[in-house]
């Protein structure tokens, strides 16, 4: 594989064995943005020279013996967090001109690893679309495709990893952020166990308030399944850089034989296309073939409609704190518009938005029960697959008002906050979740599978998805990587 798609972990080690130094890699990695993004919009704030002065302490570092853990490798930072001294948008008007004084803790993770921030990738505002557009930088394209979305919000850290614009990126996840978008542009991506890696510096919430959201989490996106592992590594901690480390568990089994896998491929509740069952179904397929024991008909011991609507409340509540207080107040009274049983997703969106503190915490008491029911079902199986969004990359549809766009399920129109059903499993109850690529289309375009771990098991999420990478061959180079 040429040398801009291999993975960070290949890249490390080439640059360890002073085969190829940090200045000739961040060199190329800069040549490669000014030929190809244009085509792609990815890439949106550049830093050359901040850049090239940390690929010089990285070429110093390693010709000393101190190499990081990250040395010199080239990434790209989710427009979504701060980084001292560029302009961070978070996609917004209002923050255009915006250049926070410090790093998210994420990012100054990355940095003090010996990582080399390169710029920033697009994002829609305030993270809060499943495209990747904003009225500062416009749309960014999908490698596979140029007239269809790499997916959002994390759509432009997705769209560089898959075009080899940066050796891996880190990209935030409240609604499948980064799952959608590595399902969409055929790359790995992981939604860690929520409170692992933190998320002071993102925003929403707005800039300067340090607090962490319930459901957020920061997560690698990247090009091989052990690529997740080495970013985990990182970034994994409290806020204080200086804090105590977690230990994260070993994952339960290194090989598929004896792995015991459930597969919910596809709902009533939350249909999805056919190509995207068959992702998942294949890849449980090759995982028993390889030994693994898979069971079609295990699922908790919960109602997925009503997790959903427990989440989407939640969801919607976090969602609209941090919207401009005029926004806020015409979503609440929107609510009483609706008939209480209507569980619509523009209903559920105004209710979510006007939530008082008894349902916060009947939500929360209904929260601890699925949670436990999933606590349940994780004594009896290692994993669970299942989609990562209802479709593959879609068109881009500009449409102003989002309930007003729609999903092709085969055919059949589905509300496009149906994106929101898939991920709202792992993310409502703080659950790991890997993607990993397993197919391409008749129209040539990525299809991953979702996998999902107990909580706190995220190296086995990484280890699955490093399984279903071995047996399918894992990341491939989309058209306009070429």
């Amino acid at each position: 594989m040429t040398l801009h798609m291999r993975d960070a972990t290949g890249l490390r080690e080439t640059l360890l064995r002073r085969e190829l130094s940090c200045a000739e890699l961040l060199s190329v990695t800069l040549e490669r943005i000014d030929r190809i993004n244009p085509s792609l919009n990815a890439v949106v704030a550049l830093d050359p020279d901040g850049a090239v002065r940390a690929a010089a302490e990285s070429d110093r570092r390693i010709a000393a013996g101190e190499a990081r853990a990250l040395e010199g490798l080239p990434i790209t930072i989710k427009d979504a967090f701060d980084v001292a001294g560029i302009v961070s948008t978070a996609g917004a008007p209002a923050f255009r001109d915006r250049v926070p004084e410090a790093d998210a803790v994420v990012v100054a993770r990355l940095r003090a690893a010996g990582a080399v921030i390169v710029g920033k990738t697009n994002v829609p505002p305030f993270s809060g679309d499943f495209q990747a557009t904003n009225p500062i930088h416009g749309a960014t394209n999908n490698p596979w495709d140029i007239a269809r979305s790499p997916g959002g919000s994390s759509g432009g850290a997705a769209a560089a990893v898959a075009a080899g614009l940066a050796a891996f990126e880190v990209g935030s996840d409240l609604g499948g952020s980064v799952r959608w978008p590595a399902h969409a542009c055929g790359i790995f991506g992981l939604k860690p166990t929520w409170g692992l890696v933190s998320t002071r510096g993102h925003v929403p919430p707005a800039p300067g308030i340090n607090a962490e959201s319930d459901l957020t989490v920061a997560g690698p996106l990247a090009r091989s399944a052990r690529d997740l592992d080495l970013v985990l590594d990182v970034i994994a901690g409290p806020p204080r850089l200086d804090g105590v480390r977690p230990r994260l568990p070993s994952p339960s089994r290194t090989s598929p034989r004896g792995l015991r896998v459930a597969l919910w491929s596809h709902d009533t509740f939350a249909p999805v296309q056919g190509d995207v069952r068959e992702a998942v179904e294949k890849a449980a397929d090759l995982l028993a073939r390889e030994g693994a024991q898979v069971d079609e008909a295990a699922r908790p011991a919960a109602s997925f409609a009503e997790m959903f609507e427990t989440y989407a409340l939640i969801n919607h509540a976090i969602v609209a704190a941090g919207l401009p207080q005029k926004i806020r107040d015409r979503l609440a009274e929107a609510a009483k518009d609706f008939a209480p049983e209507d569980r619509s997703h523009r209903a559920l969106q105004a209710r979510g938005a006007r939530l008082d503190v008894g349902t916060w915490r009947r939500l929360q008491e209904a929260r601890a029960g699925f949670k436990r029911a999933w606590e349940e079902f994780f004594q009896s199986y290692d994993v669970v697959l299942m989609p990562p969004a209802p479709v593959v990359a879609i068109p881009h549809d500009a449409t102003p008002d989002f309930h007003a766009r729609s999903l092709d399920v085969d055919g059949v129109p589905r509300p496009y906050f149906d994106f929101l059903i898939w991920s709202s499993l792992a993310t409502l109850c703080h659950l790991p979740a890997a993607v990993a690529p397993v197919l391409r289309n008749r129209q040539g375009l990525p299809a991953g599978v979702q996998i999902v771990a107990a909580e706190g098991a995220d190296r086995t999420a990484i280890a699955v998805a490093g399984m279903v990478e071995t047996l399918t061959g894992g990341f491939v180079p989309p058209p306009a990587a070429a």
